[in-house]
């Protein structure tokens, strides 16, 4: 008998290159293929660790019968009589100025039901989504979308850049034509109606239960898929089907999630999609930011009608934009040409300082080689995700701010306040943390 991953491998295989040989098909049965095999491999591929649901239920104490709680779920999903629990609401923070986001954890069950119909519905929408979509899709990442951008405004030396904010959008994603969406594809029965109680589940927020015409959830297994699907044909098809075929220059769409720019050749074709695209997004129940939306020139410097003074840092909002935490700008080269460069944003810098400060006030009073351990996963971490070609000034300066934090709670300790800087640089020396490292090279290679 195959493995559960070798079953979960070939039905998905299989999906797939129907899916690729029949673009306009639609699947009218999928259901059948999640038995208590599917259950388990959904179950090995749901985290273990995270938040309990409203039923306070961890993935630890699920575990204890998983077989017997696999078996009863099943039952319940081939009967129709699956009900879908409220998500519990939390928030966590967004900025730096208190601001905070809603995040929603379904229950551990309910995960490992989004993680199999994930599983099931994957493969099909691989096939149809474009290239320039990154967000939350096997084998993509943040970094990659980085590369995209780089090479698509160096490929027209800078051009111009639209930078779009959606308001809200996973809670003002509209259920009917999420709905309309799937069907296009996904005609199952047993699918869409999980889906709608998906929808309908409702949200529990300090006891109170409250319900929403619009939004899924973030924080669910399957709320990055639903949010894609729908950004698939609101913007992916509408661009490359009915925008890109009408532009006088080449374009590009890099989109991650609901955070994307569109890089224009020609400012004509950037003026035209601006003064369009918030009426295409309002069509279906979003709204573009109308201040926090710019068009950017963000031609090269050396252009023929730009005079532009370089600092080497793209400081400034002229000629910059930011895209997943990075802001993008052109500097000099070592060989004293133009290029586009990337630095970490002030907001995303002075977030991750905040933290580490409020770290080191909680864990002041544990032991050194604690507070060092605990320190040194939270910097390479950072390291990890900011850590690309180009920003090793921004990673030095959090080092430095993380060497400061560290030094100041240490010295508050005690009532002494007698843990100077020169015995910090003395600790340093055994205690040393991880030095500025690029883990990513962002440059797209072929």
């Amino acid at each position: 008998m195959p493995s559960n991953l070798e079953k979960v491998l070939t039905v998905q295989q299989r999906i797939a290159e129907v899916a690729q040989r029949s673009p306009k098909i639609a699947f009218t049965s999928l259901a059948h293929y999640i038995d208590i095999q599917w259950l388990e491999e959904a179950y090995h591929r749901t985290r273990k660790d995270g938040v309990a649901g409203i039923d306070d239920v961890t993935g630890k104490e699920y575990a204890e019968h998983l077989h017997d709680n696999l078996q009863h779920l099943l039952d319940r999903l081939n009967s129709g009589t699956y009900k879908a629990p409220p998500v519990k609401r939390t928030y966590i923070p967004k900025g730096t100025k208190g601001d905070t986001r809603p995040i929603g954890i379904p229950t551990f069950e309910d995960k490992i039901v989004q993680r199999a119909v994930v599983m099931l519905l994957e493969p099909i929408y691989e096939q149809d989504f474009h290239d320039g979509s990154f967000g939350f899709r096997p084998k993509r990442s943040a970094h990659q979308a980085l590369a995209e951008v780089w090479e698509a405004t160096m490929g027209v030396n800078g051009g111009w850049v639209l930078e779009v904010d959606v308001c809200q959008f996973f809670d003002t994603i509209d259920h009917t034509h999420l709905r309309e969406f799937v069907l296009r594809r996904v005609r199952d029965g047993v699918l869409r109606r999980l889906i709608g109680k998906w929808l309908k589940a409702g949200v529990m927020s300090e006891g109170e239960l409250s319900f929403s015409e619009t939004g899924t959830p973030q924080g669910g297994v399957i709320s990055p898929l639903l949010a894609n699907i729908y950004l698939h044909y609101v913007l992916d098809e509408w661009f490359e089907k009915q925008v890109k075929p009408v532009m006088r220059g080449k374009c590009r769409l890099i989109r991650y999630a609901d955070d994307f720019v569109i890089v224009f050749q020609s400012k004509y074709d950037a003026e035209r999609v601006r003064a369009v695209i918030s009426k295409r997004f309002e069509k279906y129940g979003l709204t573009v930011h109308p201040d926090k939306t710019r068009l950017i020139d963000f031609r090269s410097p050396n252009h023929f009608d730009r005079r532009r003074k370089d600092d080497g840092n793209g400081d400034g909002t002229s000629g910059t934009f930011d895209l997943l935490g990075f802001t993008h700008y052109w500097g000099k080269t070592r060989k004293g040409g133009w290029a586009v460069k990337r630095k970490t944003m002030k907001s995303r810098l002075a977030r991750s300082i905040q933290k580490i400060e409020q770290w080191c006030r909680t864990n002041r009073h544990e032991p050194i080689q604690e507070q060092w351990k605990g320190l040194c996963v939270r910097v390479c971490g950072h390291y990890g995700y900011y850590g690309i070609t180009g920003n090793i000034r921004s990673l030095g300066k959090f080092l430095n701010q993380v060497h400061r934090s560290w030094q100041r709670w240490l010295n508050r300790r005690n009532r002494g306040r007698n843990f100077t800087w020169e015995k910090f640089n003395i600790l340093l020396k055994r205690y040393s943390l991880p030095i500025p490292k690029i883990v990513h090279s962002v440059f797209k290679r072929k």
